[in-house]
């Protein structure tokens, strides 16, 4: 099984698996006000090479391969673009927030895997603070399951057996937003402001072009975009890529203790990919002046298409994980 480190360089953090990077983790980005800027993981590769991200897409250029953004906050945007405004649908406000990355006050490289712990400052348009956030991401390898082609038999030609080394990766999210504000700061999504099941918010993952009309897996079933809003403790997104027409598959898990637990899910296909396991999808989180939100989160990444027993059979394997590669909760 090959080593993972992290690596720094410059601007981002380089996530390693021996000799290949798996995804870079830039922490002072260069985006603009409208962007709310805030670090962001991309590209992010699967152990097989493939790219199963996609960064600056077109259509919503504050998506960044997977990042932590939160469209309300109280009346701030740390999403990027413009905010619902109920009665008036979207509106381009001068309420873009940022993150801004203070510095690394941890590492570690272990057996278990990599990670590090980083400080960030939340700061409105305006210029306030909101909150300082510890954030912890860390990453390990998973042993193979031995049923790599995702179909669950264990014993067809594509099937791979443990011989043959790691089919997927964790890449593990944890965050400690405190509130320095002086107010309660209430946390929602443009579904409490009034829009129908568009409850997006927290991490959030966008997919390669490629993947769009792929398949969607929860719990028991396969689908699409009539899976969004489902509560779920895993999701995963199965999609084809250009070039090779190879496979790859990623799952996102809730911890046990997050709030919400198990979430409501934003997920897309038909437009294009994404999952966000949106902690206030239809109800907004208080947090108090002084207090302390804590959420973990996983994100497995997969080679190979899967259907919703391989996603399970990921999803355990990457909670299983989760605690000991970012420490004890």
């Amino acid at each position: 099984m090959p080593d993972i480190r992290i690596d720094e360089a410059d601007d981002r953090l380089l996530i390693r698996g021996g000799d290949a990077v798996l995804a870079e983790y830039v922490f002072r980005p260069t985006d603009v006000r409208l962007e709310s800027p805030r670090p962001y993981f991309s590209p992010i590769r699967t152990l097989g090479g493939e790219v199963v991200s996609l960064f600056r897409p077109h259509d919503h250029v504050w998506h960044k391969g997977i990042a932590w953004s939160l469209p309300v906050v109280d009346d701030e945007n740390f999403w990027g673009g413009p905010t619902f405004v109920r009665g008036e649908g979207y509106v381009q406000l001068p309420n873009n927030g940022e993150q801004r990355h203070r510095d690394f006050d941890e590492r570690s490289d272990a057996a278990t895997g990599a990670r590090r712990t980083e400080r960030l400052d939340w700061v409105t348009e305006g210029g306030q603070a909101v909150f300082e956030e510890e954030r912890t991401i860390a990453a390990t390898m998973l042993a193979n399951d031995g049923d790599g082609d995702g179909d669950g038999d264990g014993d067809d030609a594509g099937d791979r057996g443990a011989e043959t080394g790691p089919d997927a990766w964790l890449l593990a999210f944890e965050t400690r937003l405190r509130n320095v504000s002086g107010r309660a700061i209430p946390i929602g999504s443009p579904t409490t402001r009034g829009r129908e099941n568009a409850g997006y918010g927290g991490l959030f993952w966008r997919g390669p072009r490629s993947f769009t009309n792929g398949t969607v897996l929860a719990p028991g079933v396969a689908g699409g975009d009539e899976l969004r809003g489902i509560r779920a403790p895993w999701m995963g997104f199965s999609g084809l890529h250009d070039g090779t027409g190879t496979a790859s598959t990623v799952v996102m898990v809730d911890h046990a203790a997050n709030v919400q637990h198990p979430p409501q899910w934003f997920a897309r296909s038909e437009d294009f990919a994404c999952l966000c396991p949106a902690p206030f999808f239809s109800e907004e989180h208080v947090v108090e002046s002084g207090a302390t939100l804590e959420l973990r989160y996983g994100v497995v990444i997969a080679d190979g298409a899967s259907d919703p027993e391989r996603a399970q059979r990921l999803a355990a394997r990457g909670a299983a994980a989760l605690d000991t590669v970012l420490g004890t909760a």
